[in-house]
């Protein structure tokens, strides 16, 4: 790209065993090396069991833990819990009582908070509340009121949530009592209602989008009346993000290949309009940098975008800061982390300078930081490996045999160890050390459908 040399370098694969559509890491400081894995999974027609109660979909939650010590495998399965199958699952961006919260949408039509437990190497998910949405429908979708950080405290921490019947259900979380309880519920859609979304920055509106193709928007105080519907998109609608770092923009994806981008104070037109050459189940603005946008692009792989430009001037077109497809999947599920690196010596000095807190605080952001550097020689980066073609497919370069690209990056990867970082730096799961956050690198997983499979990523804008 014309900002400098970017590349991609798979960490690590690993093997979810059902099909795997939503990954999320934990945001909340001391736990972000924290991340969740949902699956879904058909049972197939001759497994199907005699009693009709039983489920047919088969989900499994999964969670793991990054070490950043470990080379070979910086990801740590720490809890499996066999559910119900997943369609969502989003984390609250607040500490609730204390503790972090999962939520997770099922297909038993249930809207799910986990609570995490414990401490250092010893967490758990735990069942905290949960609330049936209608009977027969699946619940597709969920998102917290608190997507964006610096919530007022004297508001309520509220969900929205969609269903299969096309049914928006808001909610709020009483975080001392009974846990959630229904605010309101309203027809949106004719057809499944993929999506629904929060505006973060007015948490009276939401947005949703259907499988009829509409994109809307609602005033939960009058709910059951849209505020506008866009027909923009030609397909069914199924990822909205409003940005949380800049108020009125809105990103949303669709079967029809294209994420628009959008000035909430003007839902008539999109101010951007990429085509990504598959239908985007989910979008994703990088935590820091408030112009990067990841999205899960189906059978394309996964992109990173580059919105500035489009943001600020509101007329040139993102560019694509980095695109993978592999071969046979389907990537429905992507997340950044929220860790990041920074080398602990400029952060010294900017402590000794007086312009950054070196009080026991800081101590214990080193003691959380301590991630120690790891010394093997790289990984070779992913565009050593494989080239894409001029359409973004991943092609083996020509002497290889014919194996799928995972095949290929884990063998190489396991000739030369990989590494999360390098030495010098350390990896850091607390906001003390934003200042001397080396943003040009960052992690992030994606998973896929078919081949059942969680990725590892490192990203280095260098």
């Amino acid at each position: 790209g014309a900002g400098g040399h970017r590349r991609v370098r798979l960490l690590q694969v690993v093997d979810t065993e059902y099909t795997a559509d939503s990954v999320e890491w934990c945001p909340l400081e001391g736990r972000r090396h924290l991340l969740v894995c949902g699956t879904y999974q058909l049972r197939k027609p001759e497994d199907q069991p005699a009693d009709p109660e039983s489920k047919v979909r088969l989900g499994r939650l999964y969670l793991y833990r990054l070490n950043a010590d470990s080379s070979a495998c910086p990801l740590l399965e720490i809890q499996r819990r066999d559910t119900s199958a997943i369609l969502d699952m989003k984390w609250c961006l607040v500490p609730v009582a204390g503790h972090a919260l999962l939520g997770v949408a099922d297909a038993g039509g249930s809207v799910e908070l986990l609570r995490l437990v414990g401490s250092e190497n010893a967490y758990t998910l735990q069942p905290f509340s949960s609330f049936a949405l209608e009977k027969q429908c699946l619940a597709l979708s969920l998102d917290w009121s608190t997507g964006k950080i610096g919530r007022a405290s004297d508001q309520p921490l509220k969900v929205i949530s969609s269903d299969s019947k096309g049914q928006l259900y808001l909610l709020e979380v009483n975080e001392e009592g009974p846990g959630l309880q229904e605010v309101a519920m309203w027809q949106a859609h004719h057809f499944e209602a993929w999506i629904a979304a929060f505006n973060y920055w007015q948490t009276e509106i939401v947005y949703s989008g259907g499988d009829d193709g509409l994109l809307k928007g609602w005033d939960t105080r009058t709910p059951g009346t849209s505020v506008f519907t866009s027909k923009r998109h030609s397909m069914g609608v199924c990822s909205i993000r409003s940005s949380p770092h800049r108020e009125n923009i809105l990103a949303t994806g669709s079967y029809d290949e294209h994420i628009l981008l959008w000035d909430t104070r003007n839902m008539k037109q999109p101010f951007a309009d990429m085509s990504v050459g598959g239908g985007v189940w989910r979008l994703k603005w990088h935590p820091f940098h408030h112009h990067l946008l990841l999205a899960a692009c189906m059978h394309g792989g996964f992109k990173i975008f580059n919105c500035q430009k489009a943001i600020e001037e509101k007329q040139e077109a993102c560019t694509v800061s980095a695109s993978h497809t592999l071969p046979n999947s389907l990537v429905y599920g992507a997340d950044w982390s929220w860790l990041y690196v920074h080398n602990p010596l400029q952060t010294c000095r900017s402590c000794c300078s007086g312009s950054s807190p070196c009080s026991n605080s800081g101590a214990k952001a080193a003691h959380l930081s301590n991630l120690k550097a790891v010394h093997q020689s790289p990984a070779p980066s992913y565009d050593h490996l494989a080239e894409n073609d001029e359409e973004g497919h991943t092609i083996l370069q020509s002497g290889s045999k014919p194996r799928t690209s995972v095949q290929v990056l884990a063998e190489d990867m396991m000739k030369s160890d990989s590494q999360l970082h390098t030495a010098g730096t350390k990896v850091c799961d607390s906001d003390l050390y934003l200042e001397a956050a080396n943003f040009d690198i960052s992690f992030l997983t994606t998973c896929s459908f078919y081949d059942h499979i969680l990725h590892l990523w490192k990203w280095e804008n260098i």
